[in-house]
């Protein structure tokens, strides 16, 4: 397969594959910052929302906050995903490997993302996307397990855990560890097994 280095958005070299695919490491594969189908995809307002801008102010490491806060409104909307959503997983993983700069967001984002997507009201990850989705998920389980050594408070650990169970395929359980807090969970835990009643904690 002949291939020709490109310049994707980060810090790590990536190549173009004959096929038109950003790959890095010969790993992941990546929807070429340059394709056209980025201007049609919808976000979660099942409008088109073209997130090339914000993942290169992300990976320039200009003032996050805002960008996170960009992601979350366009990308996920009550449970609503689009195909915009799934895309940026790929580049989303791609730069917490190569930076290991804990954040949150990170985490909760691509968790939310991946257990909504099985809401029967979201589309499925197009075809064109399947393979590339499926190697940032199963990289990212390598990443998760290096950055919950340094997570030091309690919602990164709790959205990690919550990837990891994903990563296993316990939808559910993933679900539950990024949606409800400490205090819901253990809310639940008193509902079913009269935590506070009968267990130190």
């Amino acid at each position: 397969m002949g291939r020709a280095n490109v310049e994707a958005i980060g810090v790590y070299r990536a190549t173009q594959t004959s096929d038109n695919w950003v790959e890095v490491d010969g790993s992941a594969r990546m929807l070429p910052m340059d394709d056209p189908r980025w201007k049609t995809m919808c976000g979660g307002y099942k409008m088109p929302y073209d997130a090339r801008p914000a993942l290169r102010a992300l990976q320039n490491g200009k003032d996050q906050e805002p960008i996170w806060s960009e992601f979350w409104n366009e990308l996920h909307h009550q449970g609503d995903l689009g195909e915009a959503s799934y895309t940026v997983v790929p580049y989303l993983v791609e730069m917490q490997k190569a930076s290991g700069a804990l954040d949150w967001n990170f985490y909760a984002l691509v968790a939310v993302i991946e257990f909504e997507r099985h809401r029967k009201t979201n589309p499925p990850v197009p075809d064109w996307l399947t393979d590339g989705y499926k190697r940032a998920w199963a990289e990212l389980e390598q990443v998760a397990l290096r950055d919950f050594a340094g997570a030091g408070d309690p919602i990164t650990q709790r959205v990690i855990l919550s990837v990891l169970a994903l990563s296993k395929g316990l939808i559910g359980f993933g679900a539950i560890l990024s949606t409800f807090d400490e205090s819901e969970l253990l809310d639940i835990l008193d509902t079913h097994m009269a935590w506070s009643e009968l267990y130190r904690h």
